[in-house]
C-alpha cells in the first residue's frame, strides 16, 4: 500500500524507513494521521502497526490496539488465512516447564507477602480453529474464572468441548507461595503432544492475589517452516489483563468491568498505583519464564532439515506402558497408599500396597494381585544416585490459617543427611496447599471440619448411593442454627447386575453397637450364592460391650405424716420414704428420705398442785421401732393419775428411728 501525509505540521515520513510515519516535533502526541492506498485486489490483508517511544526506549509495540489487520471484503480475516499450513509429519511430544520469577526481590512494590501464589496452569495443544485467549480478544467465562479466581475447572470444560480441535489438555498444580528456590521446590511441568492439525499451544495461569492478571502464551506454533517440530522454545512472560475487573493493585476489591474490555498486556504507565508503574516508562521485568522442550517424536517424519544429534537422542526414550492382566470378572477397590519402606537407610528395601476384592463375578476364575511390591529406599534417597540427601518423613499438616473461608496449611520436613559431595539438596522442605474450612464468613455461618471418607456404595451391582459426613466444630457466633451441610450423598456405579448369577460379596463393615451402654450386638452382611445359584443374604452377629449404663437411685413414695410428738404446745411431725435401689456407675444420688414439719396443739396448762390436779407417772420406755430400716417411728407414754376433781390426760412423745437405708 502507499501512504500520504494528512497534516504535515504533525506528521512526517521517517528518513530511516520511508514507508513509516512519525511526529514532526518532539512534543506529546495522542494521534498521528495518514492516508493509505489499498493494494490491488487479491493481495491479501494489510497490517498497520504503531510503536510508542519514550526516552529512546520502546516499551509498547505490536500488541493490543496498536496493531490493526485490514482485509478486503470477502477475504478470511482469521489468523489461519495469514499463516501457511503445517507440513510436519507424525506427532511430537513436548514437556512444558514453568519457572515463576514473581517475587518480592524482583517486583518489590506492594508485593503481597501472605497469599502470593500462581494458580493451576491450564492450556491445550490445538488447531487454528480454536483460540483459548488472544490480545485484542475478549475473555471467555473459563478465562475469566482463571483470571479472577484461579479456578481452571470451567476453562478445562471449554477446552474439552472443542473435540477434535484439541489434542492434549495441559495442566499443572498451583504453587503456594509463588516463588521458592529450585533446590526447595521443583518447577511444575506438564507433557503434551502435537500433530499436523493441532500444532498450536496455548496456556495461562493467574498470579494471585490480583484483579484479573495472568501470564501465558497464545497460539504458539511448534511446527517449523521446514516441516519439522521445534526442538526447544524459551519465552519470558509479562502480565496481561483479562479485561473483566478494573482493579489496579494486587489486592483491589472486586470491581467488575462493565462492559467487558479486551485482553491487553499490562504496561508500566497504566496507573500510578499499579505495582508495575514506572514514571520513566521502562519495560516490566518478566514475571515468569516458560521452557518447552521436545522429548519424543512418533511416526514417520518429513522434516527437510536433517536431524541433529539432539533430535536423535530425544527420540530414543520410549514410554513404558503399565500392563494389567487382571481378569474382567474380578472387581477390585482402588489401591491403598504405599506403605513405608522396609529400609530406614539408603539400602534397598521394599514397600507394599494392597487392594480389596469387592466382587468375583465368576468363581471359576481366580482373582490374583491383591498385593503389589516395589523396590524403595528411605525418604530422601535415590534409586539412581548414591550421592544424595536423606530427608525426614513429612510432619503432619498444620491447622488451616483461617477459621472460615479459604486459607492455607503447610507441612515441613528436614534434611537428615546432606550429600557426600557437598552439593545442595534438591528436595523441598516445605509444602503449602489451600484449605477450605467453611464456605462463608458470616456471623450466621458455622465452622465445620473437612469431609470424611465416602461410605461404601449402597449396592453391590448397578447404580447406588454413597454418603460422607463432616462435623460442626464451632456453631454460628450469632446463636443461630448451623446451615452448613454436614452430610453429602452422591451416586456410585458398581458392576452391571446379572439376573442369572448372584455376586458373592465380601463381608460389609460391622454395624454400630445396638446399645449406647452396657451390652449390645453388632451385625454385618454379605450376599452369597447357594447351590441352586440363588442369591441369599447372610448376616453375622457378635456381642459388643460398652461402658456400664449408669443407674439412678430409686426411692419409695412418702409415708403419711405421723402424729405430733407433743400432746400440747409446739412439736413436730415427720414422714419417711425408703431407698429401693442404691445408685451405681455414676447414677443420680439418693434424695432425702425423711422430712419433718412443725405442729402446734392447744396450749399446755400451767403446773397444778397435786391436790387440785393430776399426779404424772415417770416416762415409760421407748417402744420398739416400727421398721428395722428405711425410717420408722417409736413412742413413749407418761401416765396421769387423777387425784381430785377435774380431768387428767396422758402425755405421749413420738420420734423417728432406723432412718438408714435398707
Amino acid at each position: 500500500s502507499q501512504n500520504s501525509i494528512v497534516d504535515k505540521d504533525d506528521t512526517q515520513f521517517m528518513t530511516s524507513c520511508p514507508p513509516a510515519v512519525t511526529e514532526t516535533t518532539p512534543r506529546r502526541r495522542t494521534k498521528i494521521q495518514v492516508f493509505w492506498t489499498a493494494p490491488p485486489s487479491g493481495s491479501g490483508c494489510v497490517i498497520l502497526k504503531a510503536s510508542i517511544v519514550q526516552k529512546r526506549v520502546i516499551f509498547f509495540q505490536d500488541k493490543g490496539s496498536l496493531t490493526v489487520r485490514l482485509c478486503e471484503k470477502g477475504n478470511d480475516d482469521s489468523l489461519s488465512s495469514l499463516l501457511p499450513p503445517c507440513c510436519a509429519c507424525g506427532t511430537a511430544k513436548y514437556r512444558l516447564t514453568f519457572y515463576g520469577n514473581w517475587s518480592e526481590k524482583v517486583h518489590p512494590k506492594d508485593y503481597p507477602r501472605r497469599a502470593n501464589h500462581w494458580s493451576a496452569l491450564i492450556g491445550a495443544s490445538h488447531s487454528r480453529n480454536y483460540v483459548l485467549w488472544e490480545y485484542g480478544g475478549y475473555a471467555s467465562e473459563g478465562v475469566r474464572q482463571v483470571a479472577e479466581f484461579g479456578s481452571p475447572i470451567k476453562m478445562e470444560g471449554e477446552i474439552r468441548q472443542k473435540g477434535d480441535d484439541v489434542l492434549t489438555v495441559i495442566k499443572t498444580k498451583a504453587q503456594w507461595p509463588a516463588w521458592q528456590p529450585l533446590n526447595l521446590r521443583a518447577a511444575p511441568s506438564a507433557e503434551f503432544s502435537v500433530d499436523r492439525a493441532r500444532h498450536l499451544m496455548s496456556f495461562l495461569t493467574m498470579l494471585g492475589p490480583s484483579p484479573d492478571w495472568n501470564v501465558g502464551l497464545s497460539g504458539e506454533d511448534l511446527c517449523t517452516k521446514d516441516c519439522g517440530w521445534i526442538q526447544r522454545l524459551v519465552a519470558d512472560l509479562i502480565p496481561w489483563d483479562a479485561g473483566t475487573d478494573s482493579g489496579v493493585t494486587y489486592e483491589s476489591p472486586n470491581k467488575p468491568t462493565i462492559p467487558q474490555d479486551k485482553i491487553r498486556p499490562l504496561t508500566s504507565f497504566d496507573h500510578p498505583q499499579s505495582p508495575f508503574y514506572d514514571p520513566q516508562g521502562g519495560p516490566i521485568s518478566p514475571l515468569a519464564r516458560v521452557v518447552v522442550e521436545r522429548i519424543a517424536r512418533k511416526g514417520e517424519q518429513c522434516n527437510v532439515v536433517p536431524d541433529t544429534i539432539d533430535d536423535i537422542v530425544a527420540d530414543i526414550g520410549q514410554e513404558e506402558k503399565e500392563e494389567d492382566d487382571t481378569p474382567e470378572t474380578c472387581i477390585y477397590s482402588a489401591w491403598s497408599p504405599w506403605s513405608a519402606c522396609s529400609s530406614a537407610t539408603c539400602d534397598k528395601g521394599r514397600r507394599m500396597r494392597q487392594r480389596m476384592l469387592k466382587a468375583q463375578l465368576d468363581l471359576s476364575v481366580p482373582c490374583p494381585h491383591t498385593q503389589d511390591f516395589q523396590p524403595c529406599m528411605a525418604p530422601g534417597c535415590s534409586m539412581e544416585e548414591p550421592s544424595t540427601c536423606m530427608m525426614s518423613e513429612w510432619i503432619s499438616w498444620s491447622a488451616c490459617s483461617v477459621s472460615c473461608g479459604m486459607g492455607m496449611r503447610s507441612r515441613e520436613r528436614y534434611v537428615k543427611q546432606y550429600p557426600e559431595d557437598g552439593s545442595l539438596c534438591q528436595l523441598h522442605t516445605e509444602e503449602t496447599e489451600k484449605c477450605v474450612v467453611n464456605d462463608e464468613c458470616l456471623p450466621s455461618s458455622c465452622v465445620v471440619t473437612e469431609w470424611g471418607e465416602w461410605d461404601p456404595c449402597s449396592v453391590t451391582c448397578g447404580l447406588g448411593m454413597r454418603r460422607r459426613e463432616r462435623m460442626v466444630k464451632m456453631p454460628p457466633s450469632d446463636g443461630s442454627m448451623c446451615k452448613a451441610e454436614i452430610a453429602e450423598v452422591d451416586k456410585c456405579m458398581m458392576p452391571e447386575c446379572h439376573a442369572d448369577a448372584c455376586v458373592q460379596t465380601p463381608w460389609s463393615e460391622w454395624s454400630k453397637c445396638s446399645a449406647t451402654c452396657g451390652r449390645g450386638t453388632r451385625t454385618r452382611q454379605r450376599m452369597r450364592k447357594t447351590n441352586q445359584a440363588e442369591c441369599r443374604e447372610e448376616t453375622e452377629q457378635k456381642e459388643c460391650r460398652l461402658p456400664e449404663c449408669s443407674i439412678d437411685c430409686m426411692v419409695s413414695e412418702w409415708s403419711e405424716w405421723s402424729e405430733c410428738n407433743k400432746s400440747c404446745g409446739k412439736g413436730h411431725t415427720i414422714r419417711t420414704r425408703m431407698v429401693k435401689l442404691e445408685p451405681q456407675f455414676g447414677g443420680r444420688a439418693c434424695p432425702e428420705t425423711i422430712q419433718r414439719k412443725k405442729c402446734k396443739l392447744r396450749k399446755c396448762p400451767g403446773k397444778r398442785k397435786e391436790t387440785r390436779g393430776c399426779r404424772m407417772q415417770p416416762w415409760s420406755s421407748w417402744t420398739t421401732c416400727t421398721k428395722p430400716c428405711g425410717g420408722g417411728i417409736q413412742e413413749r407414754l407418761m401416765v396421769a393419775r387423777k387425784r381430785a376433781k377435774g380431768s387428767c390426760k396422758d402425755q405421749r412423745e413420738i420420734h423417728a428411728c432406723n432412718v438408714h437405708p435398707c
